[in-house]
């Protein structure tokens, strides 16, 4: 399954957002942020690539800032 990421500018927002989400039952992780994707906060949430359009919706729905949603690229091997 692709995976991906949201990025959030302050742990604030992670926080909240990772606290709505389970309350509606998303299955998401918090990681720190790839080294690839730049970020003012340094914890990013994990999620189901074929989830990203419904879990931004619902977050910034619920006044979570957004920095951006990303996919992870699938490691070789």
């Amino acid at each position: 399954m692709s995976q991906g990421v949201i990025l959030f500018p302050s742990i604030h927002f992670v926080l909240k957002a990772e606290k709505l989400v389970k309350g509606k039952g998303f299955s998401v992780d918090l990681i720190p942020v790839p080294r690839q994707l730049s970020s003012d906060c340094g914890v990013c949430m994990l999620i189901d690539w074929e989830q990203k359009d419904s879990l931004s919706t619902f977050l910034e729905g619920s006044g979570v800032k957004i920095e951006g949603v990303h996919p992870l690229q699938e490691e070789d091997g």
